[in-house]
């Protein structure tokens, strides 16, 4: 008989990426190959608790049981069809989708740049064929130090030279105008105006909050100007904020809500645009699709986020857990961070230049046994599933004030 082959290390593993891996990545050093709640094991056994959580893809935490045990009894009976033929588990999933966000209709897709691509596409039908656009003059106003993805498209309105160099030629119709300022979105919005595309909270940009009424002045200038308010939720939304939308912090509901990353439990991909009946109406059978968009399984996992949504428990625990982050990073202030930003259980934190850029920062924590991601500079990002306690918070930040004391 063949002896099993031996387990590789982690070391190996990294190394053997290499060869084989494009390499439009740059991972911290750990290999992980188990996992459950906010807790990681890498392939030695070694410990870490997770305080990114797929960039809020894991909300709810690593294999939260009733997301497994939804995508265990799906997996039994159906996974795919395709578009093509109805399945019985995608009505049940628009359903509950469009009531938990007050919207009417949903377009299910898989990955966040999926569903930011189908929202641009909507929002220049609508305004052809309801707004009354000339054909191909439609605009679409946008923020910049936004982060929507890294198709051709999406990076066309990029303001981050590391997504667009090398990429062109980009796809026109798009107006940038610095974010959380009113009077310049104003001048940028004319006739031509399909859209504004905002994230309510900016987050690869260091998790930069808008000013009080910001949403709610975006709201009304769009409705005033008679274009659509679509807003990026994708890693804002489903419970991250303390609210089950960022938007819900203002009382506002856009035309267009795009969702993603949490929406799929952490198990499949999942995203979804929302809205209006009247501007996703717009979209006729074969303007538009997906073959795996709205799958059996990816429908069943995605109904089971929305059950643990609508009873409020993981809007209530990151509100109330916001609270302890929130004040841990108020300690450290003057003591290695130089300031922060932080909504619910999601915070970007500026640490002192000299005490190292983000990355470095974020690699001596991973030996102290805490995962985080660097954004820019100094900034990393703190984002920990839902499901945390208290005491594994203040152990993060206790491991935070250690690395920046050194």
């Amino acid at each position: 008989m063949t002896a099993p082959a031996r387990a590789r290390t982690s070391a190996e593993l990294i190394e053997a990426e290499g060869p084989v891996l494009a390499h439009n990545y740059h991972p911290l050093p750990v290999v992980v190959a188990r996992a459950e709640g906010a807790w990681v094991e890498d392939v030695e056994g070694r410990r870490y608790l997770d305080m990114l959580a797929g960039y809020s893809a894991l909300n709810f935490g690593h294999r939260h049981p009733a997301l497994i045990e939804a995508a265990h009894h799906q997996l039994d009976r159906l996974t795919l069809t395709s578009r093509a033929f109805h399945n019985d588990r995608l009505a049940e999933f628009a359903e509950r989708l469009a009531e938990l966000t007050g919207l009417d209709m949903v377009l299910p897709m898989n990955t966040g740049a999926e569903a930011v691509e189908s929202g641009i596409k909507v929002a220049r039908k609508w305004a052809y064929d309801v707004k009354g656009v000339p054909a191909d003059r439609a605009t679409i106003v946008v923020a910049a130090d936004n982060f929507h993805g890294r198709t051709t498209t999406i990076v066309s309105f990029s303001t981050d030279e590391t997504a667009r160099a090398g990429f062109g030629p980009f796809t026109p119709g798009f107006r940038i105008v610095p974010y959380n300022d009113l009077a310049a979105l104003e001048a940028a919005v004319d006739e031509t105006t399909a859209a504004v595309l905002i994230e309510p909270i900016q987050g690869e940009a260091g998790v930069l909050i808008p000013d009080d009424g910001y949403l709610t002045g975006v709201r009304e200038l769009t409705r005033r100007k008679g274009c659509l308010f679509v807003a990026d939720e994708i890693q804002s939304g489903l419970g991250r904020t303390g609210r089950t939308l960022a938007v819900d912090h203002e009382d506002v509901v856009p035309d267009v809500l795009l969702l993603g990353k949490a929406l799929g439990g952490g198990i499949v991909p999942v995203s979804a645009v929302v809205a209006r009946r009247e501007v996703l109406g717009v979209l006729h059978p074969g303007e538009h699709g997906s073959t795996f968009g709205g799958n059996p399984l990816a429908a069943a996992v995605g109904t089971a986020v929305v059950e643990l949504l609508e009873s409020g428990e993981f809007q209530r625990r990151a509100a109330e857990l916001g609270v302890v982050l929130r004040d841990g990073l108020t300690e450290l202030v003057g003591n290695g961070v130089v300031g922060f930003r932080s909504r619910g259980l999601w915070a970007g934190v500026d640490v002192d230049p000299a005490i190292g850029t983000g990355r470095e920062i974020g690699e001596r924590l991973m030996r102290e046994g805490v995962l985080v991601k660097d954004t820019h500079g100094s900034t990393i990002r703190l984002a920990p599933p839902l499901t945390v306690t208290a005491e594994e918070l203040r152990s993060a930040l206790g491991a935070l004030e250690k690395v920046l004391a050194a």
